[in-house]
């Protein structure tokens, strides 16, 4: 059992009150009279919660069963740093823990992954963290032609030899398993169909889920990609812009869905949502919000089990102003593990609490 996780990076913070929204709760308004969003444009999920208007896109997911909503994850002494809670989530650590290695590389590190193709993960984004481990072959690219071209010109010449010199050997041995990556991408990106449905091109979102759907329909032989969408640092006048964000969010993840149903890769492929942090519950004097913590993860794929999953936090128990998480971030990366690779990983927890989100 192997499956391609997309990781899904949301740059700045999103509010998550703004985007599963507890709608027959009375404190929801009290905290948020003026970016509150009404009643009436809420998808209501259930009695109690439903999903900004704008991520109606998501809802051919949800009625298929496939779209996945982990209510209230964070971690214990949340830091309310963009920098510092970023690594913790990229790494799978604790709060009081700094690592070098990223939490997918960690998950992987006794897994046998296929030696020849030259790559393991695809990073199309500048934060490639969480692959980051010494066993974990990690291209980073933002543009698929300026990386083959780049490699190009790092092609093996025989005449070059290290002389003996181990740190000429060292690279020496990077400079051909970057030539034997760039050599299985190519091969097998020019081999690849387009899309069944456009993208929308104006958007790095876009631009980054095209690629991202060559890399899988091509069948190169990856464990896990990553994409980011940024701008959810939302301070002040957040309505507007985080409705767009929303909007396009939806949009873009409901084409990656549908090009890959078309292409047979649904069930083979898991999708994951993430941001450093959620926001404050209540509003600020600017119509927008501060650092926060908790907040939701959606995930999707052809293998999982959709619906509500985790408590949503109670908005009457606020830990100084914050929604206190529900669900530990380490137990979502712990089921992933598990239910993409196979592999058992705690992330150091002494006890791991599985979800039921992933169907074997």
């Amino acid at each position: 059992m192997s499956r391609i996780l997309l990781l899904v990076e949301l740059k700045g913070g999103n509010d998550g009150l703004n985007t599963v929204i507890p709608y027959a709760d009375p404190r929801y308004r009290q905290l948020r009279p003026a970016i509150g969003v009404a009643r009436e444009r809420v998808l209501q999920l259930d009695e109690h919660v439903g999903l900004h208007e704008k991520l109606e896109p998501f809802m051919e997911a949800w009625k298929a069963r496939d779209l996945a909503i982990v209510q209230g994850v964070g971690y214990a002494n949340p830091n309310r740093s963009h920098f510092r809670s970023i690594e913790i989530w990229d790494t799978g650590s604790s709060a009081s823990q700094t690592l070098n290695e990223g939490w997918i590389a960690r998950a992987l590190e006794h897994a046998k992954l296929p030696k020849g193709a030259g790559v393991d993960s695809i990073v199309i984004d500048t934060n490639s963290l969480p692959m980051m481990g010494p066993e974990l072959r990690t291209i980073v690219m933002q543009d698929a032609e300026n990386f083959l071209r780049q490699a190009d010109t790092m092609k093996d010449s025989p005449l070059v030899n290290d002389g003996g010199n181990p740190a000429l050997r060292h690279l020496l041995t990077v400079r051909r398993e970057v030539n034997a990556a760039a050599a299985t991408l190519r091969a097998k990106l020019q081999a690849a169909p387009p899309p069944a449905q456009e993208y929308v091109r104006e958007s790095l979102l876009g631009r980054e889920l095209d690629l991202a759907t060559r890399i899988i329909t091509a069948r190169v032989p990856v464990v896990a990609v990553k994409i980011a969408f940024g701008g959810f640092d939302t301070h002040a006048n957040q309505a507007p812009t985080h409705e767009r964000l929303l909007g396009l969010l939806a949009t873009e993840l409901a084409t990656f869905r549908r090009n890959m149903i078309a292409a047979g890769r649904w069930d083979d492929v898991l999708v994951l949502t993430y941001s450093e942090f959620g926001r404050r519950a209540k509003q600020n004097a600017s119509g927008g919000t501060d650092h926060g913590a908790a907040a939701p993860q959606f995930v999707m794929g052809g293998k999982v089990k959709g619906g509500l999953h985790g408590a949503y936090p109670s908005l009457a128990d606020l830990d100084d102003g914050d929604l206190r998480h529900t669900v530990d971030f380490r137990d979502v990366y712990s089921t992933i593990a598990r239910g993409c690779w196979d592999q058992p990983a705690s992330f150091g927890q002494r006890s791991v609490q599985p979800l039921d989100f992933i169907a074997a």
